[in-house]
């Protein structure tokens, strides 16, 4: 890989393209559940497709300043949106973001979409948002202590984070025979589709993004090192794998920004 190599700008890129193949997660919602979040019944995901708990939200929506972090695809936004948030969507994708501005618009919701860079959230102002909804996507990102310390900073005190993310574990396995239902141990972490020749990256992974198996002690003790304090950790099984056999994929925390 050239040394000028620029993971955001091929992730934009292959997103994008996820997109246009109809991804699962690039599927903007029916106006059947914004019906439904508008009348109170409402879910979204941190992690695979398990609904996060609604207690981890704070017990009413109406007016709460809600920062969707790398989390187009039409999704989380809008639901939130149509449950009285005040929802900003921020990602990397243009395609992405394009989803959640078909819905506002489909469905008559305002919210905003910015597109940037998940480690840079300059564009937005201190204790600007009371909640960031951050679903699995720092798999995307090549370092997370910016995220975190971003994340902390656009918070409120007393502001929530929650957050999904890959189970790290799963990168040692090779990726190719996972798709057959076999368990092959190949990498050694942490691992990045980057450290794969190209012939193998495009065998394993195709032309998709470029993936990071952020340890744990950079996912939680991240977010403990730039000041929140954990509340709440679940895991769940990766839906689209023989690894959900053996171990969860999957891990989402809640957590807090201090009060003052």
């Amino acid at each position: 890989m050239a040394e000028d190599f620029d993971p955001v700008a091929h992730n934009r890129v292959a997103w994008d393209r996820l997109v246009d193949s109809d991804n699962e997660w690039s599927r903007p919602v029916g106006p059947e559940v914004i019906a439904r979040a508008r009348a109170g019944d409402w879910s979204v995901v941190l992690v695979g497709h398990e609904p996060t708990p609604r207690d981890w939200f704070p017990s009413e929506l109406a007016g709460v300043r809600v920062l969707c972090l790398a989390s187009g695809g039409g999704q989380q936004g809008p639901v939130l949106a149509a449950a009285g948030a005040t929802v900003t969507v921020f990602d990397n994708s243009p395609k992405q973001l394009a989803r959640d501005d078909e819905v506002a618009a489909r469905e008559g919701l305002v919210l905003r979409t910015v597109l940037g860079d998940m480690r840079d959230l300059g564009v937005f102002d201190d204790a600007g948002f009371d909640v960031i909804v951050n679903p699995v996507s720092n798999v995307f990102c090549p370092e997370l202590t910016p995220v975190w310390e971003g994340a902390f900073r656009v918070l409120r005190p007393g502001g929530t984070l929650l957050t999904g993310f890959m189970n790290p574990d799963v990168y040692i396995f090779d990726e190719v025979a996972l798709d057959r239902q076999e368990l092959v141990v190949r990498h050694r972490l942490p691992f990045s589709t980057l450290d794969l020749s190209e012939t193998d990256r495009i065998r394993a992974y195709g032309s998709g993004p470029i993936e990071y198996s952020h340890s744990l002690t950079e996912q939680i003790g991240g977010q403990l090192a730039a000041g929140f304090v954990l509340t709440h950790l679940s895991e769940a099984p990766h839906h689209a794998d023989i690894t959900a056999q053996y171990f969860p994929g999957f891990i989402a925390t809640r957590a807090v920004k201090p009060p003052r």
